[in-house]
């Protein structure tokens, strides 16, 4: 039982490795003996076996990362993503948060056999997903990269400033996607972080307004820390979730077992507070 987890010898790609929670996940599972390729943007400083360049925008990219790396793939962390309220154009951050990730995922299931996995950060403001599930699953239908991208563009209306819509779309994905992979033998799960204290929150404050993102914050009463946020993700595509496929998981502080329960007054969320986690 010393190694439970199972990541000494691992090989896995970390996408947003530079900063965050993709920065912190790439350091938890450094530490514990994996061999970690990075994909971002922008170049990642962490010791890691290899780093690449890849924009999420741009199919190409995506394709010639995954092509460069190679080899076995035994777990992919989507940890890369992009506010919204108007922070970016919303078909950017479309693209980072659901195309591009569901487009690198695609291209890295090529190389995942038995006992892979993957995990995706969704966010508490995609909880608006299971109102539209019909939509998503339009949504999910749609074939590569410009399949999804036409979609969304002719959907604006749905995709409204990109944010909500991506994140529920993640979701919805998961679980999707779970009931195929698993007789591959191959895992995907998602978490749902509340607010976290990200070089984004800037963003969040700016176009949510921190009483917004604060009131996403209860109960615990204040951000998390990437560290927090990357344990999970660290736990879910572990040897020790063994069977754990198609899970939603709040990373919350028990902001979600306080909304179900009344104890979060859901109202000060209310005209753009969805959006305000990370």
């Amino acid at each position: 039982m010393s190694d439970i987890l199972g990541y000494k010898g691992k090989r896995v790609i970390v996408s947003g490795c530079f900063s965050g929670m993709g920065e912190a996940t790439a350091k938890i599972l450094l530490d514990l003996g994996a061999e970690v390729h990075g994909f971002d943007y922008k170049q990642s400083t962490l010791p890691l076996a290899s780093f690449t360049q890849v924009d999420l925008r741009d199919p190409a990219s995506i394709e010639a990362g995954v092509a460069g790396l190679g080899g076995k793939v035994d777990g992919l962390f989507n940890c890369a993503g992009l506010a919204g309220g108007g922070a970016f154009p919303a078909i950017d951050t479309m693209k980072v948060n659901f195309i591009g990730t569901r487009h690198l995922t695609d291209c890295v299931l090529g190389l995942m056999g038995p006992g892979a996995a993957i995990v995706s950060i969704a966010s508490t403001g995609g909880l608006g997903w299971s109102r539209r599930i019909p939509t998503h699953m339009e949504l999910l239908q749609t074939q590569g990269f410009q399949g999804a991208l036409d979609w969304c563009e002719a959907h604006m209306d749905q995709v409204a400033e990109g944010y909500a819509f991506s994140k529920e779309a993640v979701i919805v994905w998961t679980q999707f996607m779970c009931v195929q992979l698993i007789k591959r033998g191959i895992r995907i799960n998602c978490s749902l972080p509340s607010p976290t204290q990200t070089p984004m929150m800037a963003t969040f404050h700016a176009t949510s307004g921190k009483d917004i993102v604060d009131a996403a914050a209860e109960p615990l009463g204040r951000y998390t820390t990437p560290a927090e946020q990357a344990g999970p993700l660290v736990l879910l595509n572990s040897d020790a979730a063994g069977v754990v496929t198609g899970v939603v998981l709040p990373v919350d502080g028990g902001f979600m077992g306080g909304l179900t329960t009344g104890q979060v007054d859901i109202s000060k969320m209310m005209g753009g507070g969805a959006k305000a986690s990370a």
